[in-house]
């Protein structure tokens, strides 16, 4: 068919059928590039504010925008143009949704608002030993105060023992359209946001509990992966993910390389003569699905100079002694998930999500992550409870958590009665420019 016919019947193509058609082949490419076709979908959105002067012959005429835009310009030119203004609008929504923050958690109010302009999905991708990729979409989305959970599952699972990695990604489409969903065929921008090695996931990974059907295993930052029992089969993998740093980390970075987070500025802070840190505040919440166990706030946090030992300083959130403080978990706790034939709960899991603010009020150390409640082989010591000791511990390079709870067999429920964060002192002499 010849070049001028096939233009002509592109020029009917709105702006994402174009960009579709443009990766069938090269010529289709070079002819979906046509500044012609993309001057006037441009124009169509976003009208010329000006016109163009020439001199000729001494006298000034006026050129319309229309054909100047025609002249002198590198196919592809118009095209590009049109993407980087409907990106920009895109932003500019963005930012204004994102701009109010909640006083208790430091974070945007209307994240899940900002996702939707975004159009913003996430894909995990599996790398076998051969460099096959299999890309996997998600099934399905848990919102929750600080953090979104994503579920992954499927009867087309590759082998557990041909796979090398598995590449979290985030996805939007390359033109945002706020009047419809996005399309999966449609083009996209992939961001990765974290790379995971799955060889010897069973000794590498954390092993967070198991029911009947299946074991889990986390591996950090986030990510759940449950293995159907006795097999080295994947059965589904959940990822949680912390509104803090979320919407950069899923649209900013690219698809080989996350997105790098400029440092923080330090602030001068003299207020402390035995300094150590002051005026912090948690947000901690615990869920495990569709159930929320716990979401507090817990505020006036500090450290003296006497509680920074190993490279850590303590903050005490919860202590023994202060049984006001002592916070009950409500529910049956354990962590929920589904496939395409089966449901299950893992007993003694759940999410937990830790938001620590600084004394000015910015997210300092955040995440989201599958944890567990082992049984201590230590007592009660305290008279109110005298049940069984649990302990959950998290641990990554910013920090460590470690929380002891007790099971109170009269009303069925676990309460808090220990809660300490341990925060890294290269963390905080990166924050605030210091020398701990």
């Amino acid at each position: 068919m010849p070049s001028e016919m096939l233009i002509k019947i592109f020029s009917y193509l709105d702006a994402v059928s174009l960009l579709s058609v443009g990766c069938v082949n090269r010529q289709f490419y070079h002819l979906a590039n046509d500044n012609g076709i993309w001057l006037k979908i441009y124009s169509s959105c976003f009208q010329p504010k000006r016109t163009i002067w020439k001199m000729k012959h001494e006298q000034t005429e006026t050129v319309s925008l229309g054909c100047a835009g025609l002249l002198d310009r590198e196919p592809g030119y118009w095209k590009k143009e049109y993407i980087f203004k409907q990106i920009a609008a895109v932003k500019t929504r963005v930012m204004q949704l994102v701009k109010r923050v909640d006083p208790y958690t430091g974070l945007p109010c209307k994240n899940k608002e900002a996702m939707k302009a975004y159009g913003l999905s996430w894909i995990i991708v599996l790398k076998d030993k051969s460099g096959k990729e299999h890309v996997m979409e998600k099934r399905s989305l848990s919102f929750k105060h600080t953090s979104v959970t994503i579920l992954w599952y499927g009867t087309n699972w590759p082998c557990l023992d041909v796979l090398s990695t598995l590449k979290l990604f985030g996805v939007m489409p390359l033109l945002p359209d706020k009047s419809r969903a996005p399309s999966k065929n449609g083009p996209r921008r992939r961001c990765l946001i974290a790379e995971y090695h799955l060889a010897n996931l069973t000794e590498s990974g954390v092993a967070v509990g198991a029911d009947r059907l299946v074991q889990l295993f986390r591996l950090n930052p986030g990510l759940l992966i449950g293995l159907w029992k006795g097999k080295n089969e994947i059965a589904f993998v959940m990822a949680s993910l912390h509104y803090h740093q979320l919407l950069e980390r899923s649209t900013l970075g690219s698809a080989t390389g996350p997105y790098a987070f400029p440092p923080n500025e330090p602030v001068l802070d003299d207020i402390d003569p035995e300094y150590g840190l002051h005026d912090y505040s948690l947000h901690l919440d615990m869920h495990g699905g569709s159930c929320t166990y716990l979401c507090g706030t817990f505020k006036s946090l500090f450290c003296r100079k006497g509680d920074i030992a190993n490279g850590y300083l303590r903050l005490t959130v919860v202590s023994l002694k202060d049984s006001m403080k002592h916070s009950p978990l409500i529910g049956t706790v354990g962590l929920s998930w589904e496939t395409d034939v089966f449901k299950g709960s893992v007993k003694d899991c759940y999410m937990m999500d830790v938001t620590l603010l600084e004394e000015t009020g910015k997210p300092f150390w955040c995440f989201s992550a599958p944890v567990n409640m082992e049984l201590s082989s230590k007592g009660s010591s305290l008279y109110d409870y005298m049940g069984q000791v649990y302990t959950t511990d998290y641990a990554d390079s910013e920090g460590k958590v470690c929380i002891e709870l007790e099971w109170l067999e009269e009303t069925k429920e676990y309460f808090i009665v220990s809660l300490v964060l341990y925060i890294s002192t290269k963390k905080v002499n990166n924050w605030f420019g210091t020398n701990y």
